[in-house]
């Protein structure tokens, strides 16, 4: 077992890690016990009683978060030339096409989000081994493939993220960063919390949200209490 380093023992020595905490108070502790020199992204861990092996059971979706994510986010559209305009009007960082799509064949992959239009998908799709692994391909499903380019460049860009239960039912998503004062984050929370609840799949049966934890970059993870969000 790795030792701890001074700064998480003084962090674990700020709270009862075996205690379970309103939203509110996870993420007063949260702020409390970071000790990053940067502004560390504040994340929640929710994981649900589903079994994302049975397709019927997949969570997936989309929220914007209030508050945004406190991130900046690079976005590429991958696009014909009569798109462009209304990708760079909108605030895309990188538009074209076929230079890009050779740049990421090289390995170029330094984009948060990569959005792009149903005609240009064949292009695209020759991309999955790249950006498939990286989180990078866009779907429809997260409305990242879309005719309505500025409209998803501009969500984006105001803290629209798109989530995924992975292989073991847990659903990992950043609300924010630990700059944020304890009423955003807890906004934040809330509205990607809601969200997952509205997306319970029919088959899920028993206790749908199970444990929710939320931590900063390198921080323990906080406990939260479940009893209110599953009733």
């Amino acid at each position: 077992m790795a030792k701890l380093t001074k700064n998480q023992k003084e962090a674990l020595a700020k709270f009862d890690k075996d205690a379970v905490f309103s939203l509110v108070d996870a993420a007063e502790v949260v702020k409390k016990i970071n000790y990053t020199k940067f502004d560390a992204s504040v994340d929640l861990d929710i994981r649900l009683g589903v079994d994302p092996r049975k397709a019927n059971q997949m969570v997936r979706g989309v929220v914007t978060l209030p508050h945004g994510t406190g991130k900046t986010v690079r976005v590429l559209v991958l696009c014909t030339p009569d798109k462009e305009d209304e990708a760079k009007e909108a605030g895309a960082d990188y538009v074209g096409l076929d230079e890009y799509v050779e740049k990421i064949k090289g390995g170029w992959t330094d984009v948060d989000v990569v959005i792009t239009t149903p005609n240009v998908m064949p292009k695209v799709g020759a991309l999955g081994r790249i950006l498939g692994p990286r989180g990078l391909m866009p779907n429809p499903k997260a409305g990242t493939v879309t005719m309505e380019i500025g409209k998803a460049v501009q969500e984006v860009k105001a803290g629209k993220i798109d989530f995924k239960v992975d292989k073991y039912g847990i659903v990992h998503a950043s609300i924010g960063k630990v700059s944020f004062d304890t009423p955003k984050l807890v906004d934040n929370a809330r509205e990607l919390i809601q969200t997952i609840l509205r997306l319970k799949p029919a088959a899920a049966k028993g206790t749908y949200v199970k444990s929710i934890f939320m931590s900063s970059t390198m921080s323990p993870g906080i406990q939260v209490e479940t009893k209110s969000v599953n009733n």
